[in-house]
């Protein structure tokens, strides 16, 4: 029914009728998002031979969606991606304070001599570009990078009904030197 209103809303034009149920997703994850999440799965995934394991928790609200095969895909498509990707965040709020003073204070000195407020727009500019390949939600999607992982986690929200959190994970890589070495 959703995808009839939507249709009729844009006056039959299939592209603008998928815009119109995309923004309607957003919004009805917005509204989702301050719901509890106490149900889920850790899950696994080890690629390359051993080389390269991840384990990612993902929770939601109920037993039922964690059991339903559309959320435990969606969970093995994360934990492929942050094989792939190697985000070391799940978000911004994540990132330490002095990481990214660190990397402001680089992104200055990058582009020293050029008025104050073209600095400021420059530097916030590519933090953006960090946040992006470091952190799992403003990553784009490895199967299909013009989609984040923040939106394809809405649109599950949306197919399920219910509120999804993407609540932390680890990535392991053979040979890898630890944070104490």
């Amino acid at each position: 029914m959703d995808c009839k209103r939507a249709l009729a809303e844009a006056g039959g034009d299939l592209a603008k009728a998928e815009t119109i149920l995309r923004t309607k997703g957003i919004v009805s994850a917005s509204k989702k998002a301050s719901r509890v999440t106490k149900e889920g799965i850790v899950a696994s995934y080890i690629h390359l031979q051993g080389k390269v394991g991840v384990l990612v928790e993902v929770d939601c609200e109920t037993d039922f969606v964690a059991k339903n095969e559309i959320f435990r895909a969606f969970v093995k498509d994360i934990t492929l991606h942050i094989a792939a990707a190697h985000p070391l965040y799940v978000s911004r709020e994540d990132v330490p304070g002095k990481l990214i003073e660190a990397e402001r204070e680089i992104y200055k000195a990058q582009v020293k001599g050029k008025p104050a407020n073209v600095v400021e727009k420059i530097v916030d500019g590519k933090l953006d570009k960090f946040y992006s390949t470091v952190c799992l939600l403003e990553q784009g999607f490895i199967k299909n990078p013009d989609q984040t992982i923040k939106d394809l986690l809405s649109a599950k929200i949306s197919e399920l009904g219910e509120n999804i959190v993407i609540r932390r994970f680890t990535r392991y890589l053979v040979g890898e030197p630890l944070a104490n070495e």
